[in-house]
């Protein structure tokens, strides 16, 4: 009877499977209703792809699932289609207010109600940019959008196992704000931070402050440009932890600036949960920043990195003393930091500046110099005035010159 009990619960979890799946590739109102019932509380929606049971944002397991079945009507002779969620049960989750919202967003999630006091859809206008700008910065996304569409065709064709994933995170969205809002959030949700609710705030801050979405993209171009292991944009937005933490902090220091401190730091320790990533909420990044392979990566409060930056694993721009003022560094325009560099106190590291793997750096380095050591120390000043984070090269101008 247990193994009948156990065959019967796997064809009803594939025949879930795979109604979600006819409603994210065959609902004509795809993108965030598609992807609010794949998001909502602690829902689990997802196929199976390279091999691992299936599994969605809340976690692999099925387990005491009960399930819910809403009915949507095509225009015409479309066939009625299912859009089935499944949620686990749990007594808090069951004695909450969760239910109603939960309930309510299965049949596809309405962005144009339930909005804070006060909010209205205005689009790029409340960041204080030219019209000239912001079309300039529409432009650029739908330019890279087409891109990343195209790759995730390619992609989806070639390897079926990941057509599913390619799906839900990219082709089924229409655009780019929208399919990061909706990674972004299945990345970080938990049972503290719901997936509907960081996918709609996270949406709110790309329209809000379009200068967030601006920096992203300069962060994607900068990756596949800089790292020779990025072939594809694709690869960088769905599988580069350092990219997908950079956007999370982003977001957290506009949280930060609006004074929503808590969630700002809510947000910055799932990340650390998640990526290994930490990047304290009020720090202020450039664009065009790379973190490459990122794990351990810590960057403290005070802390500022400049426009082009790039830097390894292990990384620390770390804070010194007890006081409230600044205690972090400065990170000038192209500099380049190597794997392990520490940067302690509040010291500048000048622009263009490039300090070897493992150095520590306790004093300020001036612009266009080459510096390495514990304490680091400066071996040469270059004479061309280039940003050593775009070539990424961690050996040159570290063997001096000499002469037998």
């Amino acid at each position: 009877m247990h193994t009948s009990h156990c065959s019967s619960s796997h064809c009803e979890r594939r025949e879930i499977e795979e109604a979600v799946t006819q409603v994210a590739l065959h609902s004509r109102e795809v993108g965030f209703e598609a992807s609010s019932m794949l998001l909502r509380g602690n829902v689990v929606l997802s196929i199976p792809h390279e091999g691992r049971p299936a599994a969605g944002p809340a976690g692999p397991s099925h387990t005491h699932a009960s399930v819910r079945a809403f009915t949507t009507r095509g225009r015409g002779a479309q066939s009625v289609v299912q859009a089935v969620a499944v949620r686990e049960h749990t007594t808090a989750y069951q004695h909450s207010g969760a239910d109603v919202d939960n309930n309510r967003a299965l049949s596809g999630l309405d962005w144009s109600q339930d909005r804070p006091q006060g909010w209205q859809s205005q689009g790029h206008a409340h960041d204080g940019m030219t019209r000239e700008t912001l079309r300039a910065i529409d432009a650029h996304q739908a330019r890279l959008w087409s891109d990343i569409r195209r790759e995730a065709k390619l992609d989806a064709e070639t390897e079926p196992l990941l057509a599913s994933f390619l799906h839900t995170n990219v082709l089924a969205h229409q655009s780019l704000a929208k399919a990061l809002s909706h990674l972004l959030a299945s990345k970080m949700q938990s049972r503290t931070l719901l997936g509907t609710q960081l996918m709609r705030l996270i949406f709110d801050a790309y329209q809000e402050e379009p200068s967030i979405l601006e920096a992203c993209m300069a962060d994607m171009e900068a990756a596949k440009e800089r790292d020779p292991a990025c072939d594809k944009y694709t690869q960088c937005i769905l599988y580069f932890k350092g990219f997908q933490a950079i956007q999370c902090q982003r977001i957290a220091h506009w949280l930060w600036k609006k004074d929503r401190k808590m969630l700002a730091i809510a947000l910055q320790s799932r990340v650390s949960e998640v990526l290994h990533v930490d990047i304290h909420p009020a720090a202020k990044l450039g664009s065009g920043v790379l973190i490459d392979h990122a794990t351990g990566v810590v960057i403290g409060e005070t802390a500022v990195v400049g426009n082009n930056v790039s830097m390894l694993h292990h990384v620390t721009l770390g804070g010194s003393g007890t006081g409230k003022g600044v205690r972090h560094p400065t990170i000038g325009d192209g500099a380049l930091l190597g794997a392990g560099v520490s940067v302690l106190g509040p010291i500048r590291v000048g622009a263009g500046t490039k300090v070897g793997a493992g150095s520590v750096v306790v004093k300020e380095l001036p612009d266009y110099c080459v510096a390495v050591g514990v304490p680091a120390r400066i071996i040469k000043q270059l004479q061309i005035r280039r940003e050593p984070s775009i070539d990424m090269d961690q050996c040159d101008d570290f063997i001096l010159d000499y002469v037998i």
